[in-house]
């Protein structure tokens, strides 16, 4: 799988991606990550990539020239838009009948729809995604409805930029792909990989200031193991996230 980050700040998003598991998987071939600066398609001597918004307002907006011009030298195109808005349901992100194009090219922006690990699952089977970080007030509304194919969002909160977005998206996704991990089954029990919050773990030692393991992982018994481990899952699930539940009923 090729990933490819376009920001004005791409050390950002590289610097935590070249770390642990997911730099690991980089240096292994199992998937690539390259993080551009959007800079670097700009055509006057000022590598000028933002101006000030028509009609008046505080702050800049990206411009469309260099975001065109960088997205489609990633698709491999050398004139041309991008997929039209009304022809592409480009406001729409992968749903359960999602059929993964060669291409996906996604806007990190608080506008987007909310990330989970359903479209991180989804994500992980397109060969190539392109992760455009919004910056300042956000990009011209062209590349909305002309390029990109959707708008992605990590939360209900506003950051100085997208980068910071896209390393979060590029590390939940590393992490589906086999041989990412060092067990292939271990996502599958991560929280909100079935709805619910992960069950509780222990490890050694055995007891620890009074406080000890359940008896039921000690039994050896897989079966009523596996019970317990979902009857946590539920109790944790109702007690701290209670919206989950609300959502598979």
């Amino acid at each position: 799988m090729l990933i490819d980050i376009l920001s004005l700040f791409p050390a950002i998003a590289a610097a935590p991606l070249a770390e642990s598991i997911i730099g690991k998987a980089q240096e292994r071939g199992l998937i690539t990550i390259r993080s551009h600066n959007l800079r670097d398609w700009s055509t006057d001597k000022h590598r000028t990539t933002d101006d000030t918004p028509y009609g008046g307002s505080p702050g800049m907006v990206l411009k469309c020239e260099p975001i065109f011009a960088a997205v489609e030298a990633l698709r491999g195109k050398s004139e041309g838009g991008g997929r039209r808005a009304e022809d592409s349901a480009a406001s729409d992100l992968p749903t359960s009948d999602f059929r993964p194009p060669p291409s996906l090219t996604l806007l990190l922006s608080p506008a987007g729809r909310p990330f989970t690990q359903a479209i991180a699952a989804e994500l992980s089977h397109v060969p190539h995604l392109i992760l455009l970080c919004g910056h300042y007030e956000g990009v011209d509304q062209r590349v909305i409805d002309h390029l990109i194919d959707g708008e992605l969002s990590i939360g209900d909160y506003v950051l100085t930029n997208g980068a910071l977005a896209a390393a979060v998206v590029c590390d939940a996704i590393a992490r589906l792909l086999p041989g990412v991990l060092g067990h292939d089954h271990s996502a599958a029990d991560d929280s909100h990989t079935t709805g619910l919050l992960e069950h509780p773990h222990y490890t050694r030692p055995l007891e620890f200031r009074g406080w000890r393991v359940p008896e039921i992982l000690l039994s050896g018994h897989h079966a009523e193991i596996a019970k317990w481990r979902q009857a946590r899952a539920q109790e944790k699930t109702a007690r701290v996230r209670p919206d989950l539940l609300g959502e598979k009923t």
